[in-house]
Order: structure tokens, then sequence, then C-alpha cells
């Protein structure tokens, strides 16, 4: 254990990954500096650190809570149940997140967007309706660029933040221009002290912000929002005046505003129900914002969605390989599921994170030809599949891949979707994504 009291710094920074390095920039800018503390061996931003503060201590392992310390500045992913908070916190040390400090530094309005499933789907799009109307907008947050990072761009008009209910939950204030809650089921059990926290977390969101989007599916919600001064919602069924949602028409089923029909859903370059949600919600925030409706229409037309959620990869011999490794919770991963026409063999499995999986045996029960899973909680995964439907273990991706390619017949869909997070074998979603997408390239060759 090593002890920390012969360093005077006031500051504390607990990891140091993408977030821990824009702390760290952020703390350059302002001439401070700090002690940051991982405790992993070799964190690949070491070195990086080291050009960016010299003078700071970085300390690898575990360490005694220094007496100089009077801030704690905690990286998302850390939990609250970490040793070192429990003590700062019996000590009533100041600890805060990137984005409460990206809250006492910004200047520009911004908007501020959760959410179980959609989030990063619906900050993309919603820069791409500003940048479409003439804005100068930049994304960030849990997507991308680091939300101190985005502080750079001094002459911005507008930034979009997508927020995970980690950064929500240490975060006391958010005076966002617009905030958005897309959803909430059930998500990182293991990371919250149980659903009440992790919704809370969500909900904290509207608690300063002055415009509100709200899920008319969703009561708690609008509760929520109630002190904002203009709430728009948005969900599936006709929509009243000014509010967001679907109307048929002729035959074909339009996104509406009030009885105003925008676009028809097979003009979207992004498929299924939950992306005719995320559309709705990112109108609704445009015209929150008094973006033109023909700006946002067409960056609509022209978003084809993001890689690894439902990403086609390729068509082999007549089956289609379809990317979504970002369904990293059971119910993304039922929409993904409920999206697909054809018959389906699904390759799933990972870290649960404390999830329920029934969900995913409902959605699969009458178009599963065959299951491939793999990682950590496989087996549990494996006890909600219908008993008629075959099951198959995999050790990797190439694995899982092959077998389902042997599964597979004419028309029918490949379907990646683990309804869990990756860490318990990949660095990231993103990286599992792309061993299916080079096991499935392979098969081409």
């Amino acid at each position: 254990m090593i002890s920390l009291n012969s360093f005077h710094s006031k500051n504390l920074v607990l990891g140091l990954g993408v977030t821990g390095l824009s702390i760290a920039r952020y703390l350059k800018r302002r001439n401070l500096n700090a002690v940051f503390f991982d405790k992993r061996k070799a964190p690949s931003g070491a070195k990086e650190l080291k050009c960016v503060l010299p003078k700071s201590k970085l300390i690898l392992g575990a360490i005694d809570l220094p007496k100089s310390i009077d801030r704690i500045i905690v990286s998302p992913g850390i939990p609250e149940k970490y040793p070192l908070l429990i003590e700062a916190r019996n000590k009533d040390i100041e600890i805060i997140s990137d984005i409460e400090l990206f809250s006492q530094e910004v200047s520009t309005p911004f908007v501020a967007i959760t959410g179980s499933n959609g989030k990063s789907t619906v900050t993309t799009l919603l820069n791409e309706m500003c940048i479409s109307d003439g804005l100068r907008s930049f994304a960030g947050g849990n997507l991308g660029e680091p939300a101190l990072d985005l502080l750079i761009e001094k002459d911005s008009d507008i930034y979009i933040l997508e927020l995970s209910s980690f950064q929500l939950h240490r975060t006391k204030r958010l005076p966002a221009k617009v905030a958005i809650l897309l959803n909430i089921t059930p998500d990182h059990l293991d990371w919250h002290t149980n659903e009440s926290e992790y919704r809370q977390a969500k909900y904290r969101i509207y608690r300063e912000a002055e415009f509100a989007v709200v899920n008319r599916a969703d009561s708690k919600a609008i509760k929520n929002s109630q002190h904002c001064s203009r709430i728009i919602s948005f969900g599936l069924d006709a929509p009243d005046e000014y509010q967001y949602g679907l109307r048929s028409h002729d035959g074909e089923v339009y996104l509406a505003c009030g009885k105003s029909l925008l676009l028809p859903i097979n003009k979207l370059g992004i498929e299924g129900i939950h992306n005719q949600l995320n559309a709705l919600a990112a109108l609704a925030a445009g015209d929150l914002l008094g973006l033109k409706k023909t700006a946002m229409l067409e960056a609509l037309i022209n978003f084809s969605g993001l890689p690894h959620r439902m990403q086609f990869v390729a068509r082999v011999k007549a089956v289609n390989y379809v990317n979504d490794s970002k369904a990293t919770n059971v119910a993304a991963s039922v929409a993904s599921i409920k999206s697909i026409k054809s018959k389906l063999i699904l390759i799933a499995g990972g870290d649960g994170k404390g999830g329920n999986f029934r969900d995913i045996g409902i959605a699969t029960k009458e178009k599963l030809r065959c299951a491939i899973l793999m990682g950590k909680d496989a087996k549990k995964l494996a006890r909600v599949i219908d008993t008629k439907v075959p099951i198959f273990f995999a050790k990797n991706m190439s694995e899982a891949v092959k077998k389902a390619a042997s599964c597979a017949r004419n028309k029918d869909t490949v379907l990646l979707s683990p309804a869990c997070a990756s860490l318990d074998q990949y660095s990231s979603y993103a990286q599992r994504g792309e061993f299916f997408c080079s096991a499935v390239k392979e098969l081409e060759q």
C-alpha cells in the first residue's frame, strides 16, 4: 500500500482512461495539478499523462487516501463501493464527475441525453440535425469526445452530450438547455445498489434543465420534468398538438408532429421501432432548439446509423449477418430481435451485469432457429431459451460465427446481439463487434 501524504496536490483523479486523460487536459488548461491513480498495472494513458501534466503523480495499484486531498474526480466506471470512495465519503471529501466540472465551466448551451438504450444514436442524430441547420455543433460525453475536451471548442454554438447513469449519479448541477430521457430498463445493476438508484440517476437529467423531452410511456419522467419551462413528448401513438409520434395516412406510417405528417418511416435510414422512437426524440429536441424542420428531416434521411448497432455486415450464401454488439442489455437485444422478420440465429452472451434474461426467451420464441452462446453468463442465458431450440456454446467469436453459418438456411439472419457487456472477453463492445465482422469476412473467402 502506497502512502501519498508526501504529495501536496488537492486533486485526486481516479482512473486513467479516456475520461481521466480529459481531466488531465482540463487541469493543465487551469494550471492545476493532481495525483492520478489507476488500479491497473499498465494503463494505456500513462505515457500521455506525462506529456500533458509532467509534474503530476501517477500511482498504480493500491493506495491510502492522502491527507492533503480535498477533491476526488472520478472516472465513470469506478463504482461507489470502491474502498477509497467509501473512505472519502466518511471524511466528507468532495467526490465529483467530469460532467460536474463541465457544468461548472460551460457557457455554451448544451443538450443532455440519457437512456438505457438509443442515447448514442440520438446524440449523433441530433448533432447532425444541428449541423444541417448551420450550427457549429459538437457531440461528446459518454460517446466519442469526452465532455471536458468539448470546452476547447470556443466558437461552438451548442454541445450535444450523451450521459451515462454513472456520470449522472455523481453530478449535482446540470443546467442543460434541453434534457432528454429516452427510456429506462434495468441495467448496470452490478454498479448501482439497486434498480431504484439506477432510475433516480437517470431522472437527475431533468433537475436543472430549461426544456425537457419525455417519453410518453414513462409517467415518472413526466413527473420529474414538470418544473421545466417547456416539455415535448414523443411516443409511438398519434401525438397531440406540438407533440411527436406516429400517424397513418393512405396505408403509410409517418413521423408526425401533432396532425402534421413529417416523413414516411420507410424514408428513414435506420430501421426498427426503436429507431422510430429515436428519430421522434431527436425531432422533439430539435424543435425545442428552434431548428428548421427541413434541416432536421434532411439529416434524418441521410443518417444511416452507427457501427455495432444493427449494422449490416454481409450477405453470405443467402444469409444476412448483422452486428448489434452495442446491445449490452436485455432491452436493447429484445428491440433488435423484434425488428428481424426472418428466422434467426442468435449469438449472445457475456457479462449480464446482474440483469434478468427472461425477455430474451419471450422475444425469440417464434423465430429462433438456434442460439450460440458465449461468455460469463452463457449458461444463465441458455435457461431462458425455448427447450425445442438447439443451443450451442462457443469459446470465441470465430467459433460462434462458424457454428451460426452451419445452422443457417437461405434468407435467415445471423444476429450478434449479446444482451450483455463485453468486458469478460473483450476490451469493449466495439472490439467484440469488430471480431464478429472479421469472422464473417472469413466466411466470404
